[in-house]
This record gives C-alpha cells, sequence and structure tokens, in this order.
C-alpha cells in the first residue's frame, strides 16, 4: 500500500481495510494485521494505526480483542454495502444523469448508455468465470 500525501495516513488505511470488506478479501471473524504489524509494514506510527482501527471500530466494522488483535465484525460486509447502497443516488445517479443533460442527451439517451455499461459489465463478468 502506498500512501498518498493528500489524506492523512489514518484515513488511507481505514478506507483500505473498508475496501478489503467491501470486496471480501477481509471477511467477518478475520484477523486484520495489528497496530504494531501495520506500523512495522508500513513504516508509521503505531498511533496512526490505532486511529485507523478507532475509526473503524466507531463504524461497527471491526472489533478489537484484547491480547489477540483486530478482526471484522459479522456486520461490516452489510454495514458498508447499506452505506453504500443508501449515498448510491446522489452520488453516483444525480451525477451521471446531470452529466448526460449538460452534454445534451435525453433522459431515453443517458438509459441507453447505463444499459450499455451493464451489458459491457456483465459480459466482463461472464468472461472471467
Amino acid at each position: 500500500m502506498a500512501f498518498s500525501r493528500d489524506t492523512p495516513i489514518y484515513s488511507q488505511i481505514a478506507d483500505d481495510i473498508r475496501r478489503q470488506i467491501l470486496e471480501c478479501t477481509a471477511r467477518a471473524g478475520d484477523r486484520l494485521l495489528s497496530t504494531t504489524e501495520y506500523a512495522a509494514t508500513y513504516r508509521i506510527n503505531p498511533a496512526t494505526a490505532a486511529k485507523a482501527f478507532n475509526i473503524l471500530e466507531a463504524e461497527g466494522l471491526v472489533e478489537k480483542r484484547r491480547g489477540l488483535g483486530v478482526y471484522v465484525t459479522e456486520s461490516a460486509h452489510a454495514v458498508l454495502l447499506e452505506r453504500r447502497r443508501s449515498r448510491f443516488y446522489d452520488d453516483v445517479v444525480v451525477p451521471c444523469v446531470a452529466e448526460g443533460y449538460r452534454l445534451g442527451l435525453t433522459i431515453d439517451e443517458v438509459l441507453a448508455a447505463v444499459a450499455r455499461a451493464a451489458e459491457h459489465l456483465s459480459e466482463k463478468d461472464t468472461t472471467h468465470e
């Protein structure tokens, strides 16, 4: 993991763990790197990793087990999916339609573009099976 200078490192760590949970590379019950392991692996201050874990714990995505480490909670994936789904309309649909209108597209043309994208993505999914 290479860190960007634009965003605090603790935020990048938290975002990376959220991504892992959403992509199911970190599943419920999985043990994550400890604060010390993050610090050693990425050459960061342990307090930076601890801040990321504190944020994720407050969100209900991880739980700290004293002496054992940090684990992904049973509900983490569902929590993240629900959060992303609730933001989907405002974060994705509205900007997409607005951009289509700025380009002079009709709603039918915007919907056709979405349908083409969905078809293209489903073709890509079936070629990897």
